[in-house]
């Protein structure tokens, strides 16, 4: 099943997805989806990073900025992986797509779904 067939995201997201072009996938999902799935701790799919990462979403590597303020972040949410990905969005001006309501306590952008 794809991202956009999720019956639980918003319309709002699915929106997005079928037409915005400019959405971002930082290797941190990837490599906690690879994680999560070599621990047994996800359903579905025996490929679900490779089935991400074939979606068409554009690459956003991780740099030092965005290592340093990974970092420097107020640990309000103790995944280092959920940290790296608000240090990114801030750093890039872009939006988190969540349903983490710790995410939500950073000063970055989000979008529910």
């Amino acid at each position: 099943m794809g991202l956009a067939a999720d019956p639980e995201l918003s319309d709002e997201m699915l929106d997005r997805l079928r037409h915005d072009p400019e959405i971002y996938l930082s290797p941190v999902t990837i490599w906690e989806i690879a994680i999560k799935q070599n621990l047994g701790k996800l359903k579905g799919p025996v490929d679900p990073a490779e089935r991400v990462c074939d979606m068409g979403f554009r690459d956003l590597p991780i740099t030092s900025a965005h290592a340093t303020l990974a970092g420097r972040l107020p640990a309000y949410h103790r995944d280092p992986f959920d940290r790296m990905l608000v240090a990114q969005a801030i750093v890039e001006g872009l939006t988190v797509v969540t349903r983490d309501p710790e995410i939500m306590r950073y000063d970055v952008a989000t979008l529910a779904v």
